[in-house]
C-alpha cells in the first residue's frame, strides 16, 4: 500500500490534490509514515461511489454478505500481527496491549456481530396484515478516533456492511495506519466496489465535508464531546441521522465492604491504554471508612505501573498519542497539584524517558467533585480520589457530571450494588470487576452520546424502520 492513497470505489487512488501529513510515533517523536489529507473532491468521489453501490449492495442476499464478513474475519485474524504493529506504531500501544486488546477488540466485536446477524429478522410480523421492515439507512460516514482504532472501526463498519449500507470511513489522521490496513483487508475479502471507501483527512476538512454532504444519510462518530457537538450542528441542515459515542468521566464507587483488591483493580483500569479510554474509571469514590487505605493502595498501584516504549514486550503502559495530548495532560496535572493533594506521579516524564509523550501515572487525593480534575476528561493516566459518607452521597457525586458513559460499583452487598447501579445515570454500569458480554450495548447518557454499539444494538443503529399495511394473510 501507498499510505498517501485513498480507497475509493474498490481501488487505491491518489488524492486529487496532495496534502502531506506526517504520522508521528509517540514513543520516539519521530515521523513513522506520511499520509495525505483529502479535500472536497476526494470526499465527493468517495460518497458518489458509496451512493452508486448502495442499491445493489442493499439487495445482496444475506448469505452473500455473511460469507464476505466471515472472509474478512479470516483475513483479520491471519494478518493480526500486521495490525498490532500498525496500532503500536501509530498510537503507542505496547506490544502486549496491541495484540491482545487493541487487535483483539476488533475480532471479538466482528464475531459478536456475526452471531447477532444470524438470528436478526429484517421482516417482522406486526399484525396479520401488517409487517415491520428493517432496511439499511443508506450511505454512512464513519468517523473514528485514535485511542482504540480497530475497536471503533469494527463497531461501525461491520454492522453497516451487514445491514446493506455503504460507507466512507475517515479514520483519525493522528493514527491512520490501522485504517489503511483495514481497507486492505476489505479489498482482499472481495467486497464489491463502492461498498466500503476510505479517505484520510482531518475534522475540519473531510470530517466536516462528510457531516454536511447531502448524499450522506448518517454520520456515526466516536470522539470528543466538543467534536460531537460540531458534527451534530453541521449535520442539522440535511437532517441526517447522527450517532455519537463521546467522552466520559466514570465514577468508580468503592464501598467499605468491597473486595480487598478493588482499589488496585480500579487504578489499573484507569491507567490502562495510558488512560486514553472514554470509559475509564477516572473518579474513584471511596467510603470514608476505607478512604486512607485506598489512597495508599492507589498510590502504590501508580508507582508500580511501569511506563515504556510501545515497541517493548510487557505489561507496561506506553506514551499518550501526541504532543498536543501530552501538553494538555501536563496542564491539567498542574491544576490538580494546585487544587488537591498529589500522592503519586506528577509533572514531567517518568525517570529515564526523556523523549516520547510519556506521562507519569498520577493520583490525586482529597478531591472534591467541583474541582477541575473531577469534571474534566483528562484522557491520560490520572486518577482523582473522592471520599463519601453515605450511599446517597456517592450516587449524587457520581451523577454530578456532564457525562454518562460508564460507572462502576464495588460491593459485596448484592442488594446495595444493584440498587446503586439502577440510580446511576450512565449507559453502562460495571460491578465488581465483571466485564460485559459480547454484543452488550456500548453507549452513554447525557453528553456521552446518543447511540449504542455492539451486537444487535449496533445493527439497529444502521437501519430504518418501515411499516407496510395490506400484507397478504398467511
Amino acid at each position: 500500500m501507498d499510505s498517501k492513497q485513498f480507497y475509493i470505489n474498490g481501488a487505491w487512488v491518489n488524492p486529487v490534490e496532495a496534502k502531506d501529513f506526517d504520522v508521528i510515533d509517540p514513543s520516539t517523536e519521530e515521523v513513522c509514515d506520511t499520509i495525505s489529507l483529502g479535500g472536497q473532491a476526494d470526499t465527493d468521489a468517495a460518497v458518489a461511489a458509496a451512493k452508486a453501490a448502495f442499491i445493489p449492495w442493499s439487495q445482496t442476499p444475506r448469505a452473500e454478505r455473511v460469507a464476505l464478513l466471515e472472509k474478512l474475519l479470516e483475513i483479520y485474524n491471519a494478518r493480526s500481527e500486521d495490525m498490532a504493529q500498525a496500532i503500536s506504531k501509530e498510537m503507542g500501544a505496547p506490544q502486549d496491549l496491541a495484540r491482545a486488546q487493541q487487535v483483539g477488540a476488533g475480532s471479538w466485536h466482528l464475531q459478536g456481530f456475526l452471531k447477532a446477524f444470524e438470528t436478526f429478522e429484517f421482516e417482522q410480523k406486526f399484525t396479520e396484515t401488517e409487517r415491520t421492515l428493517y432496511e439499511p439507512i443508506g450511505v454512512c460516514a464513519l468517523i473514528t478516533p485514535w485511542n482504540w482504532p480497530m475497536n471503533q472501526i469494527v463497531l461501525k463498519a461491520i454492522p453497516a456492511l451487514a445491514t446493506g449500507c455503504t460507507m466512507v470511513l475517515k479514520p483519525s489522521e493522528i493514527a491512520p495506519l490501522s485504517g489503511l490496513l483495514f481497507a486492505d483487508f476489505i479489498h482482499e475479502a472481495g467486497f464489491p466496489a463502492g461498498v466500503f471507501n476510505m479517505v484520510n483527512g482531518d475534522g475540519a476538512g473531510v470530517g466536516s465535508q462528510l457531516s454536511t454532504h447531502p448524499d450522506v444519510d448518517m454520520v456515526s462518530f466516536t470522539g470528543s464531546t466538543r467534536a460531537g457537538t460540531a458534527i451534530t450542528k453541521a449535520a442539522a441542515d440535511t437532517l441526517k441521522r447522527v450517532s455519537l459515542e463521546l467522552g466520559g468521566k466514570g465514577a468508580n464507587i468503592i464501598f467499605a465492604d468491597a473486595d480487598a483488591d478493588a482499589v488496585t483493580r480500579g487504578a489499573g483500569r484507569c491507567f490502562r491504554n495510558s488512560g486514553q479510554s472514554c470509559n475509564a474509571p477516572t473518579r474513584m469514590l471511596v467510603e470514608r471508612a476505607r478512604y486512607d487505605e485506598a489512597v495508599e493502595q492507589a498510590a502504590a498501584a501508580a508507582e508500580a505501573t511501569r511506563v515504556g516504549p510501545a515497541s517493548e514486550e510487557g505489561k507496561h503502559i506506553g506514551p499518550v498519542v501526541s504532543e498536543l495530548q501530552f501538553n494538555k495532560i501536563q496542564d491539567l496535572i498542574k491544576v490538580g497539584m494546585e487544587e488537591s493533594r498529589l500522592v503519586a506521579g506528577g509533572l514531567g516524564r517518568p525517570d529515564g524517558l526523556n523523549r516520547g509523550y510519556y506521562v507519569k501515572p498520577t493520583v490525586f487525593a482529597d478531591v472534591t467533585n467541583d474541582m477541575v480534575t473531577a469534571q474534566t476528561e483528562i484522557f491520560g493516566p490520572v486518577l482523582s480520589i473522592i471520599p463519601f459518607d453515605t450511599e446517597e452521597e456517592a450516587v449524587a457525586i457520581a451523577n454530578d457530571t456532564l457525562y454518562g458513559l460508564t460507572n462502576y460499583v464495588q460491593s459485596n452487598d448484592d442488594e446495595k450494588r444493584i440498587r446503586v447501579a439502577r440510580q446511576l445515570r450512565s449507559g453502562m454500569v460495571e460491578t465488581n470487576g465483571k466485564g460485559f458480554a459480547q454484543g452488550s450495548p456500548f453507549g452513554g447518557y447525557k453528553q456521552s452520546g446518543n447511540g449504542r454499539e455492539g451486537g444487535v444494538f449496533g445493527i439497529h443503529e444502521f437501519l430504518e424502520v418501515k411499516a407496510v399495511s395490506g400484507w397478504p394473510a398467511e
